[in-house]
């Protein structure tokens, strides 16, 4: 269980809370990481984000469910802001599809437009939602 009351808690849970991406690495079936940044919503103590059905990162979770999250810095020396989870990723079949998430179509509205002509079309193409229970937390 992460603590998020602790200094390092409450950066993380800002960063939660305002971040328009966060990157998430998977691990590819040759044992190489595979970071890419994922749009999320932050459901109770879980990350949620949809993907397209085939994506690469599917096939990794099913194959090897532990991933690591990390924001971007604006930190160039990297001494400080410096947020990175490990979890445990799953498809979670009974997450709510995208277009009824009202929370995630708020979120990303605008995205979704620039990606799709209607957040059906999304809905459809982004169809698959993954759940990452946060684990560990480690950062300064």
């Amino acid at each position: 269980m992460i603590d998020f009351k602790s200094k390092l808690g409450r950066k993380a849970m800002r960063h939660l809370k305002k971040e328009y991406f966060i990157w998430l690495t998977t691990v590819d079936s040759s044992g190489t990481p595979q970071p890419r940044p994922v749009w999320f919503i932050l459901e109770g103590d879980s990350i949620l984000l949809y993907s397209q059905p085939s994506a690469f990162k599917l096939k990794h979770i099913i194959n090897n469910p532990n991933v690591a999250l990390h924001f971007n810095t604006l930190d160039t020396k990297g001494e400080e802001d410096l947020i990175i989870f490990k979890g445990s990723a799953k498809i979670d079949p009974k997450a709510e599809p995208v277009k009824k998430n009202s929370a995630y179509l708020r979120k990303y509205r605008t995205g979704i437009k620039g990606l799709s002509p209607s957040p059906q079309n999304f809905a459809e193409e982004y169809s698959t939602a993954v759940r990452i229970k946060l684990t560990s937390l480690r950062g300064w």
